[in-house]
């Protein structure tokens, strides 16, 4: 059963003085697909902007934002109204997943993948086996109940904790550290995927949570799923037979109806909602607010 949902997100950057806005790059519609129909989307950008719209080397959706004037606060607004479809539920026993070899039958294929399978952070390989071989996985029958194990490990390994300032910790840092973000976690499942073998990618976007629909407050967060009210981040892993497969660790969801897709990317810094640049001379900046709200709405809606 599809699932229509509103999505609204905000984003306020502050300043002393007025500055003038460089080119700023918007990372915010989602490609639809057979899993996912965008229905409306809008962008409100203050002070005003012209967008250009272009997509990058991973087929995402991007506008570029070039400012006509100079202001004391840029305010970004998105707002969304899309249709999720849910994926056909995947079964342990499904010939299709049957096997626990990682690897395609097609040379094409393995082309494409390749750059999918490079970790990132190469330096943190001795660290990653020595916390892979903490956690037996050899009587798992097949690739996605490997997986699906990697991402509850990762669940029940590092405490959630939120955290607002940019940039994504290494796998390193989170084994010390023992907590980290939807993003820390997404990374990890990513660079112990590929060290296991798989294709792995960074997706961004956005967590429904039913609770949200009832949640009192204006900051949505909810006592339900962690990642709400902000943007979310999770993985996905190439399956031969399966294809891509969606794995939140934070939550411990696969291939989940709640999990909005707005961009899949190669590592988590190219997958930035908004990046940009400012020219203040001595301008201070004071601060960024950013508010996320997604709720579900009628089925027969058409529009924002």
């Amino acid at each position: 059963m599809p699932k229509t949902l509103r999505v609204f997100h905000r984003t306020e950057y502050r300043y002393d003085r007025d500055v003038s806005f460089g080119p700023h790059r918007l990372l915010l519609r989602p490609r639809g697909g057979h899993d996912l129909r965008v229905l409306d989307s809008s962008i409100l950008v203050s002070p005003r902007a012209a967008l250009n719209w272009h997509f990058d080397t991973f087929a995402n959706s991007v506008a570029h934002a070039n400012f006509h004037e100079d202001a004391s606060k840029l305010v970004i607004e998105s707002k969304l109204l899309i249709r999720r479809y849910a994926s056909a539920p995947i079964s342990p026993l499904d010939p299709m997943c049957n096997s626990a070899d990682a690897t395609t039958d097609e040379p094409e294929d393995d082309m494409v993948l390749a750059p999918f399978m490079q970790l990132q952070n190469p330096e943190d390989i001795g660290d990653l086996r020595t916390w892979l071989s903490a956690h037996n996985r050899n009587h798992l029958p097949n690739s996605l109940e490997l997986l699906r194990s990697l991402s509850d490990d990762i669940h029940h390994a590092f405490r959630y904790s939120r955290r607002d300032t940019l940039g994504t910790h290494s796998v390193t840092t989170t084994i010390r550290l023992r907590r980290g973000t939807c993003r820390d976690f997404a990374f990890f499942f990513m660079e112990a995927a590929r060290v296991l073998g798989f294709a792995a990618r960074f997706v961004t976007g956005y967590l429904y949570d039913p609770v949200d629909d009832d949640a009192s407050g204006d900051d949505g967060t909810s006592e339900g799923l962690s990642g709400g009210g902000s943007t979310h981040a999770w993985a996905d892993a190439f399956i031969p037979g399966l294809g891509w497969v969606e794995f939140d660790p934070t939550n411990r969801i696969v291939a989940g109806i709640g999990l909005i897709r707005v961009a899949t990317t190669r590592t988590p810094a190219q997958a930035s909602p908004i990046q940009g640049t400012y020219i203040g001379g001595d301008a201070v900046f004071l601060g960024m607010d950013v508010a996320v709200k997604v709720t579900s709405a009628e089925p027969d809606a058409t529009h924002i």
